[in-house]
């Protein structure tokens, strides 16, 4: 092995920066050959934890958003025991929204709720310009907090609900299935939903680069709901302000784009921008990446519900999409969507030890 550049012996700080920067999940995101495969889990830290559950019966799921020292707490705690190669922050899509004039709680039982959607064109100007971050700042302290406790040789990853996700939040009021508030404005009211997306891009845009300022080395963008859609409004009512919330972010480190629901939107995807192309379980990883372009990494694919079978199982799926890798460079183990709250422990710990020694 070469010795070090004489630079990264006598100044700390580059050395720190070095060993970030060959983490084996960040050389994954560059296409760069890699000893193993990158693991991490969406939902890493929830419901199917014991730990969690013990804390989020003293505190409610926003104050826990809302409290650096704990969300770094949460996460760092769930990284020690799972053994992932990287650290999500502890968060959520939706504290974006509440300084950008939304009433947003999240109720017992029923997920989040947001009290006064945008439900016509004249609403849209209630959504407040994002300019300031300062009520934000508990996200980036959560960044740091949790930087400050991991290894260099684990990256931090922070995320922002894409866009349309955001869109779909404030106008249905929170979650649905089929979409028909967020639909209607969309298709009967152009204009007002161009300038709907364009004031949600602009604040995601800000938003991962303040993270990224922060300390985090990777961001995702979570277009969840986005799967309601077909092609062609994905292109007409999409494709121009996910790209507009990616580009900045992109010139800071790797973005990794991931949208649920439709694999016929994962060409408009890559048009879309990201560094990494989130793949859900509806469709092989190795079709996914055929259509993606071997020049982009990708993250993914297992279906979550895997993991509410039997160890056998668990190993014998997670063999199968490492195989579909075929040990191409670039390819991040992860689920089709988040963990489970039903999700045995033992189980996601099973499914680390099958990809790590695969």
């Amino acid at each position: 092995m070469p010795d070090a550049p004489a630079s990264l012996v006598t100044d700390p700080a580059a050395t720190v920066a070095e060993r970030r920067r060959q983490a084996l999940m960040m050389r994954a995101c560059r296409l760069e050959p890699v000893e193993r495969t990158p693991v991490w889990l969406m939902r890493q830290a929830g419901r199917y934890l014991p730990e969690y559950r013990a804390i989020r019966q003293q505190v409610g799921f926003l104050e826990l958003c809302k409290n650096p020292r704990l969300s770094a707490e949460v996460m760092l705690a769930t990284v020690d025991r799972l053994g992932v190669d990287a650290a999500i922050i502890f968060s959520d899509l939706l504290p974006i929204l509440e300084p950008m004039g939304m009433d947003l709680e999240f109720a017992a039982g029923e997920g989040p709720v947001i009290h006064n959607p945008i439900r016509s064109a004249g609403d849209v100007s209630r959504l407040v310009e994002l300019d300031d971050l300062d009520r934000l700042e508990f996200v980036m302290d959560v960044v740091r907090a949790t930087r400050a406790g991991l290894d260099d040789s684990i990256p931090v990853i922070g995320f922002a609900g894409a866009p349309f996700t955001l869109a779909s939040y404030c106008v249905e009021g929170g979650g649905s299935k089929a979409w028909l508030h967020t639909k209607s404005l969309m298709y009967s009211h152009e204009t007002a939903w161009h300038d709907l997306m364009g004031r949600l891009a602009r604040a995601v845009s800000r938003y991962l680069v303040a993270q990224f300022e922060a300390g985090a080395q990777i961001v995702q963008l979570f277009d969840s709901w986005v799967g309601c859609l077909g092609p062609a409004d994905y292109r007409r009512y999409v494709l121009p302000h996910s790209r507009a919330a990616i580009a900045e972010a992109s010139k800071h480190g790797p973005v990794i784009h991931f949208a649920t629901g439709n694999p016929a939107l994962l060409p408009l995807l890559r048009e879309a921008g990201g560094t990494v192309i989130g793949i859900d379980w509806r469709i092989e990883l190795d079709e996914a990446w055929r259509i993606v372009g071997h020049d982009r990494a990708v993250q993914g694919n297992l279906d979550p519900a895997v993991l509410l079978t039997d160890r056998d199982t668990v190993r014998r799926r997670a063999s199968e999409i490492l195989s579909h890798a075929a040990g191409r460079p670039g390819h991040i183990f992860n689920l089709g969507h988040g963990v489970l709250p039903q999700t045995p422990v033992e189980n996601v710990l099973e499914l680390i030890a099958t990809v790590k020694g695969g």
